[in-house]
């Protein structure tokens, strides 16, 4: 790709999937492998009309044992890039950093994990339950719910969460909020923060063994957080990727230049030119 900027590298799109007008799946092969942890984002780059190269984050939903990286994308009227990746298709190439970012990871201090999310949002956590099945993990217990308004919009992956749920060390809840809308749907019904105490309730797990997650709209985070906190889960093993609209694009937001890093226990959080991730403690009732 000629201009390229040097920290991206190319990478062919190898497969794409439509799965409603607003929402694919891309399939890259960057020219380099780029390694990556569970749960964290690559930044890809296409040239926009002005000639200025468009760069934006997108979490990897791909586990990084697999040989092509996998991202689920909603198209956003307005965004700065999501309607030019759109218009692209296999065999055409894009721009990859390099190196891949982000600080939103599984909690292994906790054994429980109770991982929501909305629509685009399943990216991390199906990338993490697909790396922990690779290495045959054994000793961890998940509950994911997710949600979104139609079940066109889940995508493929309603049905990968339900194959992984069959494992006993994975429930797998996918809800959608107008069920009048659908017709035939059989699942929950509700929004994701909606179902969340029904269904935690009904693990019974102990909160001091359990981590909390929400990732995708920034309103169902902040209130499934709210959820886990009243249920006695600690500040401290709670953890956010709320994406934030940025030029229209439902991607991570990207950390304002001069925002000072949060620190956990010491340790500096905020990644490298990379998301708000909030992972940081929060005070309670915060």
């Amino acid at each position: 790709m000629d201009g390229l900027p040097s920290s991206y590298v190319p990478a062919r799109i190898v497969r794409r999937q439509d799965h409603t007008e607003s929402l694919a799946t891309f399939w890259l092969r960057p020219e380099r492998r780029i390694g990556f942890r569970p749960g964290q984002y690559v930044t890809l780059a296409l040239p926009g009309e002005d000639g200025r190269w468009i760069k934006r984050p997108y979490s990897v939903l791909s586990a990084p044992h697999e040989d092509v990286l996998e991202l689920f994308v909603e198209c956003v009227d307005g965004g700065a890039l999501t309607p030019c990746l759109f218009e692209q298709h296999e065999g055409d190439d894009v721009g990859v950093r390099g190196r891949a970012a982000g600080a939103f990871a599984r909690d292994n201090e906790r054994t429980h994990h109770v991982m929501a999310c909305t629509v685009t949002g399943i990216a991390p956590f199906l990338s993490m339950l697909r790396d922990a099945r690779q290495r045959g993990e054994t000793g961890h217990r998940y509950l994911v719910l997710y949600g979104a308004s139609h079940p066109d919009d889940l995508g493929p992956y309603a049905s990968e969460l339900a194959a992984l749920a069959r494992e006993a060390d994975v429930t797998g809840v996918a809800t959608v909020s107008r069920p009048w809308e659908a017709e035939g749907w059989t699942g929950e019904t509700g929004r994701v923060e909606d179902v969340l105490r029904k269904h935690l309730d009904a693990r019974g797990w102990d909160p001091r063994e359990a981590a909390g997650y929400g990732c995708g709209n920034p309103a169902m985070v902040q209130n499934v957080l709210g959820v886990l906190r009243r249920a006695g889960f600690s500040a401290d093993h709670l953890h956010e990727e709320a994406y934030f609209p940025d030029a229209g694009e439902t991607t991570p937001a990207e950390a304002p230049p001069a925002a000072p890093p949060a620190r956990r226990q010491g340790v500096p959080m905020t990644p490298p030119g990379g998301v708000v991730l909030k992972t940081a403690p929060r005070p309670p009732g915060a």
